[in-house]
């Protein structure tokens, strides 16, 4: 299986980040990726950047160094509601939101499975996000079986993330407990290296092997080809 997009990445607009969108770019561009997302961490997390940051993503070109750039954020779930640090003024500018969570930003929040349960069933129902993002943590686990298929019925993509590999790894078997079930259910997923790093952007080898493992259908995996790649932005009316 091959990758030919990465839709979550940082640079240093988020501080703990350490390359510049034009060197993520051309790594991307290294790798023979078609397409990558930049998506920098919303104002609830530390570090996160400024308030014009967001709105001020419409000046990226679409291409640079012949990669195609997506304009997004992750944005973080807030509360158990399902809430998140999205700013409707920023929606005409973002093309592509990863819904995540994190511990700084739920830091208030008392957190357990059926909590958490709620919150991502109210995430599904958000017509602004695009990707689930690394939901296989520990600290936040979910009922998979309850709401995966509402991520389906959604269309939200839901992401098995390179990171995890290296910074969440007690998170892994829960991460081939939800690949196991988007199989069965047929649900689309989507492989991101949440790169924060230039090196990192296209590197996804620990979750293919883990895809490989599981013998996950090529077919869900949105980022697995050019043109299903293009489908999925032509549904959502993203521009390429």
């Amino acid at each position: 299986m091959n990758i030919i997009a990465d839709m979550h990445t940082h640079t240093i607009a988020s501080t703990h980040a350490y390359s510049t969108l034009q060197e993520m770019a051309h790594a991307a561009a290294q790798k023979g990726l078609y397409a990558m997302a930049v998506t920098d961490h919303g104002y609830a997390m530390p570090g996160a950047p400024g308030e014009w940051y967001f709105m001020n993503l419409k000046v990226l070109p679409r291409y640079i160094d012949g990669v195609l750039i997506l304009r997004g954020e992750e944005t973080n779930v807030t509360d158990m509601d399902g809430g998140t640090d999205l700013v409707k003024k920023e929606y005409g500018s973002l093309e592509w939101v990863v819904a995540s969570m994190h511990d700084r930003p739920l830091a208030n929040c008392k957190i357990s499975e059926e909590a958490v349960t709620h919150a991502w069933l109210s995430i599904a129902r958000n017509p602004k996000v695009n990707v689930i993002g690394h939901s296989g943590s520990e600290q936040f686990k979910y009922d998979y079986e309850k709401v995966i298929p509402e991520f389906k019925r959604n269309g939200k993509l839901v992401e098995l993330n390179e990171g995890t590999f290296y910074c969440r790894r007690d998170s892994i078997p829960n991460c081939v407990k939800i690949m196991l079930i988007c199989k069965k259910l047929r649900v689309p997923i989507i492989v991101n290296s949440d790169a924060h790093f230039s090196s990192r952007v296209g590197d996804f080898k620990n979750s293919l092997n883990l895809l490989k493992e599981i013998d996950f259908p090529e077919e869900l995996v949105v980022n697995s080809s050019v043109v299903r790649l293009q489908s999925y932005l032509r549904q959502r009316a993203i521009e390429f």
